[in-house]
């Protein structure tokens, strides 16, 4: 891979993401499924797609820490330090959202984490909003480790699939997620 394909893969992903469109794209965990996290029609074809029940939370994705506060209502201080030690990629539920579609949660609560995913960062720092991050299968399913344990009824439902790091084989999981309270207490929810 070199630079210009990368930038037009990142050029695409965001030219889909503009057209309320859903991605297959390769994150800092595992591969998923992507949307523009402030179009609620869009978020409601990710869950047709994944055939998710409404109700349940999607995670979003942003590309520092400062844009946290864009989208979270009264981001605890013990955030950013949790932020900064965590070794691992780590989802942190925030009590209340702002600037994102009313579909993201069912109880008005977030999860947000900030990428480490340079294809990711990219994407969303030139798109200009968050997107939506959650495992590129069909609820229910077991969650792909790699592009090539995705269903081709994932592949064939999306509008657009990173053509990128199709062969990348690292030693993907799923992030870290705990609940911070604005007291400052968390409470872990999958580690």
């Amino acid at each position: 891979m070199n630079d210009v394909e990368f930038e037009q893969e990142v050029n695409r992903c965001v030219d889909y993401l503009k057209q309320g469109k859903v991605i297959l794209y390769p994150t800092d965990t595992i591969w998923g499924l992507g949307c523009d996290a402030t179009n609620s029609k869009a978020v409601e074809r990710l869950f047709r797609i994944k055939n998710r029940p409404l109700g349940k939370g999607l995670i979003i994705l942003v590309d520092s820490i400062e844009r946290i506060s864009d989208y979270v209502v009264n981001m605890p201080a013990v955030a950013r330090d949790l932020i900064a030690a965590a070794h691992n990629p780590l989802s942190i539920i925030y009590s209340e959202s702002k600037g994102l579609a009313k579909n993201i949660s069912a109880d008005g609560t977030v999860c947000v984490r900030v990428t480490t995913n340079e294809l990711c960062k990219e994407i969303i720092k030139k798109f200009g909003r968050p997107i939506t991050s959650t495992s590129a299968n069909i609820s229910g399913d077991p969650s792909p480790l790699y592009y090539d344990e995705i269903s081709e009824n994932v592949k064939q439902l999306v509008d657009y699939e990173v053509l990128l790091f199709h062969d990348v084989l690292t030693k993907p999981k799923p992030s870290t997620i705990i609940r911070l309270f604005e007291d400052n207490t968390f409470k872990v929810i999958r580690s």
